[in-house]
């Protein structure tokens, strides 16, 4: 049998055809637009998702017998806010993960009804991007939309309700928006009265690898495939992405060096950090997981070479580097500020510890080091939890630099593998709509029987001895800059 995998991403919905055996089959890519009606803000238009899907599906399997797909398994971008009436029409354009209008509501959220209350409810705070505060700014700049809200969905759940009419969402999404108790795996009575909604206007919640439901005959018939073609519930990017690069267990780990860059770390149990550095979220194995999201991480490598040094030459740019562990100068990656684990807007990026003698080639090393030690400072956290890290998977855009791949695996102190395929939240999708229809037991042996390591990079004692001096320097930057950002606005 086949399964269709959906990834609902930012700018565009990439959909996988992934077959029993794990081989990729097909994959297409359809774009779409973003808005930003004022500087900040970030919308776009939930039917533009729901119509390229609808058209990549039907390109996607265009050369193959539509009776033999027998599920869909949906990932995609977290947090957006996406508001039905009563008549199921679209409110307004969805709100979505990387909007900061909600600065406001964030405040009102983490101090007057507090961060060890969010925490204790939620096992979060608040951040800009969350759903939550979204739902409050709403309620006090667009009263009249607010009052129509029958319906409170995120991205993909959105996709789903389209296919197959049941109103749902997956615990590991469902974990971002500040309105789930992620311990108990339900919604949170408290945060929902903060908020003013009811739990009527929220999803039934169901675990990534359920069913929620058949495809809609009048759907099935114009896409081609059969009615009893099943929906599963699917899971937020990061844990779609996770399931599709292996990472479940415990203390299993995947980096993503993507635009922003994650480090997701899979546990058995609910764990919450003191400070809430992390973010603390249901996994779609069925378990928990801790994540640290850099806002900027090989954004930085492209604002630094393209932007500033005017070339794309990415590889000449690495080769003449100090060795590893001895460049003096240091990079704070905070170009749009940070989330994990400073929760600090207004954070911003420098570089420190230049001299008559600093090159070219130092300031671009360092450029790739201040990334790896920010995502070393939320590794950092979850080691103070009690979780044993030594290896992580690595994926995205940045992961195809060895030289960084390398600094990685030194500054965390960890093996770093890479994978044979690399395909995303697309694949993990896919994976979890197979395990709904039987092909595999359990997300562990799909992960098992599907994801493979082509390589691995090993940390070297030496240079491992050498990056942690450099690392007790760099985490000493921040704090002794933090309260000059806000005057540099």
């Amino acid at each position: 049998m086949l399964y269709i995998g959906i990834d609902l991403g930012t700018s565009a919905v990439k959909l996988l055809l992934m077959d029993g055996a794990g081989i990729i089959r097909n994959i297409v890519s359809k774009e779409y637009p973003v808005s930003y009606p004022q500087s900040g803000w970030s919308e776009q238009n939930p039917i533009d998702w729901y119509d390229n899907v609808i058209s990549g599906v039907k390109e996607l399997i265009a050369d193959f017998d539509g009776n033999d797909i027998a599920g869909i398994g949906l990932g995609g971008q977290m947090h957006g806010l996406v508001i039905l009436d009563d008549k199921d029409e679209v409110i307004r354009p969805a709100i979505l993960w990387n909007d900061g209008r909600t600065t406001e509501e964030c405040d009102y959220l983490n101090n007057v009804i507090g961060k060890d209350k969010l925490s204790e409810y939620t096992g979060n705070i608040s951040f800009t991007g969350f759903t939550a505060p979204k739902i409050l700014w709403l309620k006090k700049h667009e009263p009249n939309n607010y009052k129509r809200i029958a319906k409170i969905m995120l991205p993909k759940d959105y996709i789903a309700y389209r296919l197959s009419g049941v109103f749902s969402t997956d615990v590991s999404d469902a974990s971002g928006m500040l309105l789930f108790d992620v311990k108990g795996r339900k919604w949170s009575e408290q945060m929902c009265d903060i908020c003013g909604v009811t739990e009527k206007q929220l999803a039934n919640v169901f675990e990534s690898y359920e069913t929620v439901g058949t495809v809609r005959s009048e759907v099935a018939e114009e896409l081609g495939i059969s009615a009893k073609c099943i929906v599963v519930a699917g899971a937020g990017d990061n844990a779609a992405a996770a399931i599709g690069t292996g990472t479940v267990g415990n203390g299993r780990c995947n980096i993503s060096l993507g635009t922003s860059g994650t480090i997701f770390i899979s546990s058995k149990d609910f764990k919450v950090d003191a400070n809430n550095a992390l973010h603390s979220f249901c996994h779609a194995d069925g378990n928990y997981h801790l994540m640290g999201c850099m806002l900027s991480a090989a954004s930085c490598n492209k604002w630094w070479l393209e932007d500033i040094l005017k070339t794309n030459d990415y590889e000449a740019e690495q080769s003449n580097m100090r060795a590893l562990g001895e460049n003096k100068v240091f990079f704070i990656p905070y170009l749009m500020g940070e989330r994990s684990p400073h929760n600090d807007p207004l954070a911003r990026g420098a570089f420190i510890g230049m001299s008559m003698d600093t090159a070219r080639s130092d300031m671009n090393q360092a450029v790739l080091e201040g990334v790896a030690f920010g995502l070393r400072d939320s590794l950092e956290v979850a080691r103070k939890l009690g979780i044993k890290v030594d290896r992580t998977k690595i994926c995205g855009g940045g992961a195809k630099s060895e030289l960084w791949r390398k600094m990685i695996a030194n500054i965390l102190n960890v093996e770093v593998e890479v994978l044979e395929s690399e395909q995303g939240p697309g694949l993990g999708a896919a994976m979890l709509a197979a395990v709904a229809c039987g092909e595999y037991a359990s997300v562990k042996e799909a992960v098992d029987s599907v994801v493979k390591i082509r390589k691995t990079e090993y940390p070297d004692s030496e240079i491992v001895a050498k990056y942690e001096e450099r690392y007790n320097s760099f985490k000493e930057i921040y704090p002794t800059c933090k309260e000059l950002f806000p005057k540099l606005l």
